[in-house]
């Protein structure tokens, strides 16, 4: 566990980079959204021509919205305009393009934030993990529907259509007055645009460029979020244990990127910084990790050695790593070992 001073420190260190700067900010809204537009319409029209063709300018649109996914996520944090005014207008704005109500996404994200890598406060803004106690404590049905949940197919195949068109249409449990009637409001919203451009422009013709950038975004989306957290050596504790700063450094991937995947992402591969500060707008985290010496000297996973993550299914709290399912039978029999060991 970090002492408070040194936390402290940390907070101290990275504060210049937590101003926003407006020029960069409209400048990036500008260069992500106006291409995104841009391709998504020569998409449709070369449906025309070739579908091949059509593919080929929508995974670069696709790639333009993961982009205004982080400007929504900046926004969500008020980092990425001084105004807060300005972030909850451009929020809910990128958050229309993206299809994620502004307030719900953004109550999420913020428990993810206090609680990632408590083992204690699992559950909202997060990917299902269970330790292997857990795991092996559970029913045969529960441990198949873990099973099937982890799955990369299931995972990176189902679940962006599961995100954009059933969790986030309706809202959670609990939820205030404002966040129920900002998702009614996107819904309602996203309904209507939907509505008009398949009277402009065909329904199939709209369905199949926006759900192809939609879908292809979606696992994208989701593939960053799993990697930020789901590496071998990544930090799980107890919440008597836990704390923020060790949860921002062990738990959080720096995740090195090509030079356009990490623009294409709004640096959200220095995850480690963003988690240490949430304030820090995309433009400035690469700025603060080369400033920082202590931020470079932290585990990197690589864009080839992140595929291994794939394998991981459960937090091993001995080993303090993540293990695979054909990995708990080693670990069943060290433990019946240790017993027998014990017993004699």
């Amino acid at each position: 566990m970090i002492d408070k001073e040194a936390q402290m420190n940390w907070r101290k260190s990275l504060s210049p980079f937590e101003r926003p700067d407006t020029r960069k900010s409209l400048w990036q809204l500008a260069n992500t959204i106006l291409p995104f537009f841009v391709l998504w319409y020569l998409a449709y029209v070369s449906l025309s021509v070739s579908f091949w063709i059509t593919i080929a300018l929508v995974i670069p649109a696709s790639g333009f919205l993961v982009r205004t996914f982080i400007i929504f996520h900046d926004c969500c944090h008020h980092s990425f305009f001084k105004s807060r005014k300005a972030n909850v207008i451009v929020g809910n704005i990128t958050g229309l393009l993206t299809t994620f109500p502004y307030e719900q996404w953004k109550f999420e994200h913020a428990v993810h934030h206090a609680t990632s890598g408590n083992l204690n406060r699992r559950g909202t803004g997060d990917i299902w993990t269970l330790t292997v106690d857990e795991y092996l404590a559970l029913s045969p049905f529960r441990k198949f529907v873990y099973r099937i949940y982890r799955n990369p197919v299931v995972l990176f195949g189902i679940g962006p259509v599961l995100l954009l068109l059933i969790l986030y249409r309706f809202n959670r449990k609990r939820a205030g007055r404002k966040e129920r009637w900002n998702t009614y409001a996107t819904n309602v919203a996203l309904l209507t645009f939907a509505g008009l451009l398949c009277w402009a422009l065909g329904w199939r013709e709209f369905l199949l460029v926006e759900g192809l950038c939609l879908y292809l975004s979606g696992m994208m989306g989701i593939w960053l979020f799993y990697v930020q957290h789901q590496f071998e050596d990544t930090y799980f504790e107890k919440a008597d244990h836990w704390d923020y700063v060790s949860a921002a450094i062990k738990g959080s991937s720096f995740y090195k990127l090509p030079k356009v995947l990490q623009w294409m992402t709004g640096n959200i591969g220095y995850h480690h910084a963003h988690h240490l500060s949430p304030r820090i707008p995309n433009y400035n985290l690469q700025r603060a990790c080369e400033s920082i010496q202590a931020l470079q000297n932290v585990p990197s996973i690589g864009l080839l050695s992140s595929l291994r993550s794939l394998r991981y299914r459960l937090w091993d709290e001995k080993s303090a790593k993540f293990v695979t399912f054909g990995d708990i039978k080693n670990l069943r029999s060290k433990k019946s070992g240790d017993v027998t060991d014990r017993s004699v």
